[in-house]
C-alpha cells in the first residue's frame, strides 16, 4: 500500500489541481503521502490542510491547544492558524492542501468555508470505514492503478467528494444540510405512503402493511404523518376514503354499497355516518345536490 500511495501522490499532483463542481471552485495546492512523519516547526498556511493518520501516534498543536493523534485521527489546519506535529515514533500520514476560489464559487460555498475557518473542533477520531477515509483511499488507489492511465475526470470527481466529506467532518453547517437531506428523504417516504393509500383505498390499509411495504417501522410511519401533515395515519386514510367517495358520488352511478366497497369502508352504516360528519351532508343528499347543479366541481 505504501508504494501505491506514493505513486498516487505523484499522479494526483500532476492531474488534480483545480476542482469545479456543484457551485464550488477549489484550488488544490498539493497532495501528500508521508510514511514517516516526525516533527515539524510551527508554521501557518494561507489555505486549509486536512490530514489523516494511517499509522503511528503523536501530538498535534493547533493555536496553543495540544491534541493526541493516532491511527484514524483526522485533523484540519485552518488558514493563518499556527500549528505543528510532534511524533517520536513517526506517523504514516496522508494530507491535502486546498482553498476555495471565492470569485468562482457561489455564496453557499463561501459561507461553508467561513464556517470551516471558525470550526471549534479541528481534531477527530473517526472509523476507517466511514465516508471520508473510504473516499480518500479510493482516490489514492485509482490514482496509483498501473493497469491504465488514471482518468483525470474520475480523479477530479473523487477529489471533490473527498474535500466535501472532509469539510462535512468538521463543519456544522454541512451537517445541518444533512438534516435537510434527511427531511427530504422522509418526505419521499411519506409521498410513497400517500400514493399507496390513494391506489389501494378498497383494501384494509393497515399501518403495519404499509410500513412493511415501505421497509420502515410502524412508529416511524405514524410519526411522519403527525409531524409533516399534522394528522394521524388513521385520520388521513379516513379523509382519503371520504374524498374518493365524494368523487364517485358526483361522477358515477355506482350504488352506495358499491362505493362503500370501492373506498374500503366496513359497511354502509359506518360509511354514511363518517361521510355525513365530514361533509355535513348525507351521501344521498350530496349526490342529488351535484346532480341538480349538473357540475362535477367539488369545493372542500
Amino acid at each position: 500500500m505504501l508504494n501505491e500511495f506514493v505513486a498516487a501522490k505523484i499522479s494526483l499532483n500532476e492531474l488534480v489541481h483545480h476542482i469545479v463542481q456543484n457551485g464550488a471552485s477549489f484550488r488544490v495546492h498539493y497532495w501528500g503521502v508521508m510514511p514517516e512523519h516526525h516533527d515539524n516547526l510551527p508554521h501557518k498556511h494561507s489555505f486549509f490542510e486536512a490530514c489523516y493518520i494511517l499509522e503511528g501516534q503523536g501530538i498535534y498543536i493547533d493555536n496553543d491547544c495540544t491534541y493526541p493523534i493516532q491511527k484514524n485521527t483526522m485533523f484540519l489546519s485552518r488558514p493563518d492558524v499556527l500549528h505543528h506535529i510532534e511524533s517520536e515514533t513517526g506517523l504514516f500520514i496522508i494530507y491535502v492542501g486546498f482553498e476555495l476560489i471565492e470569485s468562482e464559487s457561489n455564496e453557499e460555498w463561501i459561507s461553508i468555508m467561513k464556517e470551516a475557518k471558525n470550526c471549534s473542533k479541528v481534531v477527530k477520531d473517526i472509523k476507517e470505514d466511514t465516508i471520508a477515509p473510504l473516499i480518500w483511499k479510493s482516490l489514492l488507489l485509482q490514482a496509483s492503478n498501473n493497469k491504465y492511465t488514471p482518468s483525470q475526470e474520475l480523479l477530479t470527481c473523487l477529489a471533490y467528494s473527498l474535500i466535501h466529506s472532509l469539510l462535512q467532518t468538521f463543519v456544522p453547517y454541512l451537517n445541518h444540510n444533512n438534516d435537510n437531506h434527511v427531511h427530504k428523504k422522509s418526505s419521499g417516504i411519506l409521498a410513497q405512503a400517500k400514493l399507496y393509500i390513494k391506489d389501494n383505498l378498497s383494501s384494509p390499509l393497515k399501518i403495519t402493511d404499509i410500513a412493511s411495504h415501505l421497509h420502515i417501522s410502524n412508529r416511524h410511519l405514524s410519526r411522519l404523518f403527525g409531524t409533516e401533515l399534522g394528522v394521524s395515519y388513521s385520520e388521513y386514510v379516513q379523509n382519503e376514503r371520504v374524498q374518493k367517495a365524494a368523487i364517485l358520488l358526483k361522477k358515477t352511478d355506482l350504488s352506495i354499497k358499491d362505493i362503500v366497497e370501492e373506498t374500503g369502508f366496513s359497511n354502509v352504516h359506518y360509511f354514511t355516518r363518517v361521510f355525513t360528519s365530514t361533509m355535513r351532508s348525507s351521501p344521498g343528499r350530496f349526490r342529488s345536490l351535484y346532480t341538480k347543479l349538473k357540475t362535477t366541481k367539488y369545493i372542500e
